[in-house]
Formats: C-alpha cells, sequence, structure tokens
C-alpha cells in the first residue's frame, strides 16, 4: 500500500473513531482536536513533533487564557472600549509567546498559535466561555481545561495514526 494511502486509512479510520469518541463524551472538543493533528504532522510527524505539538498547543492556550483573564480583570475596557482594550492584551501577549519560542520546549510559533486561537475560538463562539466565572472555574467550562485535554488527545491519535500508516505501508 502506497503511503498517502495508509496514511489516508488511518487518519479516516481514527478520525471517525475520535468524532465518536468526542461526541459521545460531550465536553471535548472535536475541532481543537482536529488541530492538534494537523499540527503533529506539520511539526515533522515523529517522536519530537508530538512533544513540540503537545508542548507549544498548551502554551498556547496558557498565554489567551492568561490574555482573557487580563481583558476581563483588568478595568481598561471603560477608559479605551473593549475592542482596544482586547486589542492591546492580544498584541502583547502574542508578543511575548513568540519571543518565547527563544527558548527550545517553546520554539515552535505555530504549534503555540494553534493552541491561542482553539482558546479564543472557544471563548469567543461558546456563550458564557469569556466570563472570569467559566475562566476560573474547575470544570470544563474553563478554556485552561477543556481546550488542552483536546488538543492533546488530538496529539495522541495523530502520533497513533502516524504509527498506523506506517504498519500498513509495510
Amino acid at each position: 500500500m502506497s503511503s498517502l494511502v495508509a496514511l489516508a486509512l488511518s487518519v479516516a479510520v481514527l478520525g471517525g473513531v475520535a468524532a465518536w469518541l468526542f461526541l459521545s463524551v460531550g465536553s471535548i472538543l472535536i475541532w481543537a482536536a482536529f488541530v492538534a493533528w494537523a499540527c503533529f504532522f506539520h511539526s515533522g510527524g515523529d517522536v519530537p513533533a508530538l512533544k513540540s505539538t503537545i508542548i507549544s498547543n498548551i502554551f498556547g492556550v496558557v498565554a489567551a487564557w492568561v490574555a482573557a483573564l487580563v481583558i476581563l480583570g483588568v478595568p481598561m475596557a471603560a477608559t479605551l472600549t473593549l475592542p482596544v482594550w482586547a486589542g492591546i492584551v492580544v498584541a502583547i501577549t502574542i508578543f511575548i509567546y513568540i519571543l518565547m519560542s527563544n527558548i527550545e520546549v517553546f520554539a515552535s510559533i505555530p504549534g503555540s498559535t494553534y493552541g491561542y486561537a482553539c482558546t479564543f475560538g472557544f471563548l469567543l463562539q461558546t456563550p458564557e466561555k469569556l466570563s472570569m466565572e467559566a475562566l476560573t472555574s474547575v470544570s470544563m467550562s474553563n478554556a485552561l481545561i477543556v481546550v488542552p485535554i483536546s488538543m492533546v488527545i488530538g496529539a495522541l491519535f495523530a502520533f497513533v495514526s502516524g504509527k498506523g500508516a506506517a504498519a500498513l505501508t509495510k
């Protein structure tokens, strides 16, 4: 079997399993898992890529979560308007996480960006999640919990799908 067909088959089967699992559980974010899945393959599709994907995705989530806390917790929005204040906070946190790529473990700027984007996707598109109550809860309503869990599971599915594809080409 060609490597492309093997990869297509492996990812398709495990993608179906992931969809079933995530929809059965209900609170895990399938779209964040698929973003991490793609991050794994674009990062090289090997053991170092798995490590880089998990660390950088979580780092991006943390950066976005901190940004959300600052946006909501520091009362500058009344002075600057919320969009201006949010824009300033986002610019600063992106600047910081990109500078942090000088540290080897945080070197994947795209991986951090995927985590950051998935976090804000969750916060801005899911009702009532961009609130201090949700951001500080110990529950799946908190982006700091649900997004990393979803992305780590996605990276692990990606790793297994890569191994499955390799086994099918032998």
